[in-house]
């Protein structure tokens, strides 16, 4: 049996991380999961109280967290809330399951440097992010359907907060990847991107 091989997709909300997954673990006959489902299975088994860093501020809805933190304080939570999520996606990771030929995990909760402190060394596990450095495609992801809720449900000057912390998030992510020596494939939003990440992952 060949060695199990996994793969660690990150990157900034709206870059394609799913879709990207999704194409890789159909070409590579390997399943895949979200850091979001990771996350939700540990909010299962703790509270706020617990781990706060893994439910984020109290009592906000998507507007009123939009309108009342800044797109830099909202990165920073996200950093924050990666922090608490990474314990889960490393025992994910390490774990013994059925998943014996490798899988994929994609998400916005994989870090460069929690990457880089647990993994960096193992030559079973690549890691890369995607960067989409065109602001009109993430506004049109965003005006079309949000981030965390139906972008109908609240107003234009909300959602250009929404592209304005997904653009700080993808800027710092990039530099933290340059910063491990991890790979960006800057994607397209095409066919190309998953022939960029073969190719970055020694696939292609």
């Amino acid at each position: 049996m060949p060695p199990r091989r996994i793969f660690l997709i990150g990157g900034a909300p709206t870059a394609g991380k799913s879709t990207v997954a999704r194409a890789l673990a159909r070409s590579l006959a390997i399943p895949w999961i979200s850091t979001d489902q990771i996350r939700r299975i540990m909010r299962t088994a703790t509270t706020r109280k617990e781990n706060p860093g893994l439910f984020g501020p109290e009592g906000y809805d998507a507007q009123r967290f939009l309108m009342e933190f800044s797109p830099e304080q909202i990165v920073e939570l996200e950093y924050a809330q990666a922090e608490a999520v990474w314990p889960g996606v490393r025992r994910f990771i390490t774990a013994d399951h059925v998943w014996n030929e490798g899988f994929i995990v994609e998400g916005v909760n994989l870090l460069p440097h929690l990457i880089a402190s647990d993994f960096k060394n193992d030559p079973a596990i690549k890691s890369l992010f995607l960067l989409d450095r065109d602001l009109t495609r993430t506004r049109q992801v965003i005006f079309s359907r949000g981030l965390w809720h139906q972008a109908a449900s609240y107003p234009d000057s909300v959602k250009e907060k929404e592209v304005s912390w997904v653009n700080l998030f993808g800027v710092r992510l990039a530099a933290d990847a340059i910063k491990y020596d991890y790979p960006i494939v800057e994607v397209q939003k095409g066919e190309q991107d998953l022939q960029g990440t073969m190719k970055a992952f020694g696939l292609a």
